[in-house]
């Protein structure tokens, strides 16, 4: 009998990337997701009728604890969060709620119903915001910038606290931005693919950014998820930085993107002073040796294949679109 996976956020980029990982491995899959008017499975096609979804809410203890005694899994993916860094500013409380406190709720169910549960908990290079050394590892400290990058903190020690204090498997993932065709169009790496797509296709004159100078370590969301499952097949609980080692600028991101479609990005970008941060972060560049050396894992999709990849399913989807309209 195979093991049994609960994803929460499942319906999101590392969720469905995760979900059709673990399907591969011979896991039973369910996907939490919250009650909403607007149901939007998207990203699981091709595999929404292979994962049982049920649904709860990180804001409500109980629906966790029932979830859990349901769905009997041997492991947990936290992935839901308020995870759109600008949005956390205009809505600090319940980003607080969401992505901090929630993280307590699931480890109280956990504790509850079955403190065997392998639990893991999506932390996020935003955590160390104004950092302290260039590259980051497992042991830099956190300065967060962000009502998000602060939640995201909490959640974090939360993850530990339990797993020294309970004895539980929790383990918290340190992710560096990661990305994919799947991204939602809100991140800036998929609102320049987009936009030079639309370009591309003429749908569109101008593409306006901030900071072209704000620098990253992007890798591929598919290659992230692998890491997530990794680190809870160990013998020991620990945490990890994921990240590619590499960094690349949003102005590199624009070149590649624009220049993969044979445009000139400089004809078409503007920048806007209301896509500036109140509080920029710095230089973000994680250092994954532990989990190379650890969980034998490393990136297999560089930048510019990333990149590129975005760009032809941006492409394609607005062809096919354009076909449907016609």
């Amino acid at each position: 009998m195979g093991k049994k996976a609960l994803i929460t956020g499942v319906t999101g980029q590392d969720g469905s990337y995760l979900a059709e990982w673990l399907m591969e491995k011979g896991y039973t899959v369910t996907g939490m997701v919250r009650r909403s008017s607007t149901e939007n499975y998207g990203r699981l096609d091709g595999i929404r009728e292979r994962i049982r979804i049920r649904q709860a809410d990180l804001l409500d203890q109980y629906s966790l604890i029932k979830l859990i005694e349901e769905c009997e899994p041997d492991e947990v993916y936290n992935l839901a969060a308020m995870s759109f860094v600008p949005t956390s500013w205009n809505q600090p409380v319940l980003t607080a709620e969401f992505t901090a406190v929630g993280v307590t709720r699931m480890l109280e169910a956990i504790r509850a119903v079955n403190p065997g549960i392998r639990f893991y908990q999506a932390s996020s290079s935003e955590m160390f915001g104004k950092v302290r050394e260039i590259p980051q590892s497992e042991k830099t400290p956190f300065h967060p910038r962000s009502p998000y990058g602060v939640a995201k903190v909490y959640g974090h020690w939360i993850t530990v606290n339990y797993r020294e204090s309970y004895d539980i498997f929790g383990v918290s993932g340190i992710l560096f931005n990661h990305e994919s065709p799947r991204r939602g169009m809100e991140f800036v790496t998929r609102k320049v693919t987009h936009a030079a797509a639309s370009i591309k296709m003429g749908l569109a004159g101008e593409l306006r950014m901030g900071n072209l100078e704000a620098k990253r370590d992007w890798g591929y969301a598919g290659d992230y998820v692998r890491a997530m499952w990794l680190m809870l097949q160990q013998p020991e609980p620990r945490d990890y930085v994921i990240a590619t080692g590499e960094t690349h600028s949003v102005r590199e991101l624009v070149e590649l993107a624009f220049s993969h479609l044979d445009l000139d990005y400089r004809d078409f970008v503007v920048q806007d002073p209301q896509f500036m941060r109140p509080a920029e972060v710095d230089l973000l560049i994680g250092d994954p040796s532990k989990a190379r050396q650890e969980l034998g894992w490393q990136p297999e999709v560089t930048f510019p294949e990333l990149v590129r990849m975005m760009v032809d399913a941006d492409l394609e989807r607005l062809e096919r679109e354009k076909r449907l309209l016609s």
